[in-house]
């Protein structure tokens, strides 16, 4: 447990009965063995005296305008809260605000107390790639001087702005415990800023390991792996394939789909997550069908480089047919691809305790060569 309980305040007009929201909120900190209180504010008054109460550092705040918590809370330090926003709103940059939590209903709740919790006992360092704030990698490094494999990690979401990298939080800390530099890599999703700018951080992110090991960060860019899930998964392999044959400085050893959205066409055709992929490539397949050719990793093959297609056969059956769909066009057109499928859901593959992450962790570390499990403890943030 962290030395301070958390505070949870709720802003005036957020809830009229907080019934539902304490059960989640107690759920979630049982979870991680954490102590805290909900506190549900009337008046901006009792709002701000809440809020100067709480531990520095151990305060999330449930908003319910599209103000920063600059102009609501000016007298906030830095670095001071978590916020969460029930439904959707701009990212808030406040000083004060360490994560922003928006448009997951109640459930935003249980997600901003997991990130307080690894931000908390396992901070990343923070490594700016562009000039807006999701333009950045989240780094934890494992214990010793390396320099350690590398594990870059792409969430996904549909690639709508409501979800982040707070997704791959845990993996990223069970990585840096098993031996790998864990780099959570966050970018501008489609639906705020394009799909070109989604596309464009993508590959910069990860291009922006060679400065980071350039100005001292022991990574060694020879062993680097490419996870991504879900919409993610669709993200890593289709930059796996423009990566293949150039003379980039960093470029995937091994590039592992966690139930990745690979057939982007058929996606389109079968209107998964109410359009997702028409919304986030600007059209549908025969209304773009270029942007489609070059995104779709099934339109890449051979992709020319090793690949994992990991799928839980208890997850939506059309992500588990566009995995095997994948795997099998990537075989047949000569590319190295390790399938691995195990009981679990779409987030099994996401779940440091699943047997189908026990898996991926294994075949991590074998082509890799990272310590394995037995290296688990005493992981450390970048210094």
């Amino acid at each position: 447990m962290t030395a301070d309980p958390l505070t949870v305040v709720v802003a005036p007009g957020v809830l009229t009965d907080d019934r539902t929201a304490g059960e989640v909120l107690a759920a979630a900190l049982a979870a991680r063995d954490l102590a805290g209180t909900l506190r549900t504010t009337a008046t901006a008054e009792e709002l701000t005296a809440a809020t100067s109460e709480a531990a520095p550092g151990a305060l999330l705040v449930v908003a319910a305008t599209p103000e920063p918590l600059a102009q609501l809370l000016p007298a906030l330090p830095a670095g001071a809260a978590v916020r969460v926003d029930l439904g959707p709103g701009p990212l808030d940059t406040s000083p004060a605000v360490t994560r922003h939590v928006r448009g997951r209903g109640l459930a935003g709740l249980r997600a901003g107390v997991e990130a307080w919790f690894h931000d908390t006992t396992a901070p990343p360092a923070v490594v700016a790639v562009g000039a807006h704030p999701d333009q950045h990698l989240e780094v934890r490094l494992p214990a010793g001087p390396g320099p350690h494999p590398v594990a870059v990690l792409v969430h996904g979401g549909y690639w709508r702005s409501r979800w982040a990298c707070d997704l791959m939080d845990a993996l990223a800390v069970d990585l840096a415990g098993r031996g790998f530099a864990a780099v959570n890599l966050e970018y501008r999703r489609p639906d705020e800023h394009g799909w070109a700018a989604t596309t464009a951080d993508v590959a910069d992110g990860l291009q922006a390991l060679s400065a980071a090991a350039a100005t001292g960060t022991p990574l060694d860019l020879d062993r680097v792996a490419l996870l991504g899930h879900s919409a993610g998964g669709q993200l890593v392999v289709r930059l796996a394939a423009d990566l293949a044959g150039t003379d980039a400085a960093v470029r995937p050893a091994l590039t592992v789909s966690l139930a990745g959205v690979l057939d982007l066409a058929a996606a389109d055709r079968r209107w998964l997550s109410e359009g997702a992929v028409a919304r986030a490539l600007g059209g549908r397949a025969d209304e773009v069908p270029d942007v489609y050719a070059t995104a779709s990793p099934l339109a890449r093959v051979p992709v020319r480089a090793p690949l994992a297609v990991v799928c839980g056969r208890d997850d939506d059956l059309d992500l588990l047919d566009a995995s095997r769909t994948f795997a099998a066009a990537a075989v047949a057109a000569g590319d190295d691809v390790v399938v691995l499928e195990d009981a679990g859901d779409h987030f099994a593959v996401i779940d440091p305790a699943s047997a189908l992450w026990a898996r991926v962790a294994d075949l991590l570390a074998t082509r890799l060569g990272a310590a394995g499990p037995s290296a688990r403890a005493g992981a450390a943030p970048v210094p």
